[in-house]
């Protein structure tokens, strides 16, 4: 799903982070390619909300506070609890590879959070990074959350691509890797999605909220880690976040929550 006048406002932002100054109608029409008259009117709406300003007069536009205040009202409204971002720098510190916090977004998970390795060859990571729940150990950690109904109806609508040898191509195949991850204690990324790339996740539940946690780097440092990585990640969760998901387990436990 692409809705233009939406997809033109995100891409609109992303123009001015990358590019870090006011810009002319001419100047963003020109960039993307627009109509004059749809600039006009789009840089007119958001101006008119107070989403855009001009720095100088005739200078061009700049995104405005607002779009700051809106954002620390949305945030505190659910935060992301600081424990997890000291989670993910212990972790990235630790095992020397990229450690994620993700959630779920649609059919996909979504990273919230991510603290990336030193090294030259690593596992990249940036908020808003979207990978599919079926294809990953980020998302089977995700799925394994939900009950056995719920997580039925979202593979029901996976769409099984073939991006790798070892990409899993049916539900059966989803569900009996997301029970054989339960039973071992972690979740294990396969070079599935991206070739070369693997990595090693946790499920991470919360009172309302549902997480998983990843470390990944390239094959040839990950694969023969995989149980040493698991254990160095859940002495982490353990230490950072203590009874914050130990409650939350219990309490969806007592729910029968699977």
């Amino acid at each position: 799903m692409n809705v233009k006048q939406a997809a033109n406002v995100v891409e609109l932002i992303e123009f001015f982070a990358k590019h870090k100054r006011p810009a002319t109608m001419a100047e963003i029409a020109k960039h993307f390619d627009w109509p004059r008259s749809s600039t006009f009117n789009l840089l007119g709406t958001l101006a008119s909300r107070g989403y855009l300003y001009e720095p100088r007069a005739r200078a061009g536009y700049y995104p405005s506070p607002l779009w700051l205040v809106m954002l620390q009202q949305i945030e505190r409204a659910e935060p992301i609890p600081e424990q997890f971002r000291n989670l993910l720098v212990s972790l990235a510190d630790q095992t020397g590879e990229t450690a994620v916090l993700a959630a779920t977004c649609s059919n996909y998970a979504m990273f919230i959070d991510a603290v990336e390795s030193r090294h030259a060859i690593r596992y990249t990571a940036s908020p808003g990074k979207r990978v599919p729940l079926h294809v990953t150990a980020t998302g089977r950690a995700l799925l394994s959350q939900l009950s056995a109904a719920d997580r039925a109806s979202v593979l029901r609508r996976a769409a099984f691509e073939r991006y790798t040898s070892t990409t899993l191509m049916s539900v059966a195949a989803v569900e009996k890797e997301i029970q054989r991850s339960i039973q071992r204690g972690f979740f294990e990324g396969n070079a599935e999605y991206t070739e070369d790339l693997g990595g090693v996740a946790l499920p991470l539940r919360l009172p309302h909220r549902h997480f998983a946690v990843l470390v990944a780097g390239p094959m040839f440092r990950i694969k023969s880690r995989s149980q040493e990585f698991a254990e160095i990640m859940r002495a982490q969760v353990d230490h950072h976040l203590g009874d914050l998901v130990a409650d939350a387990e219990k309490a969806a436990d007592a729910l029968g929550v699977s």
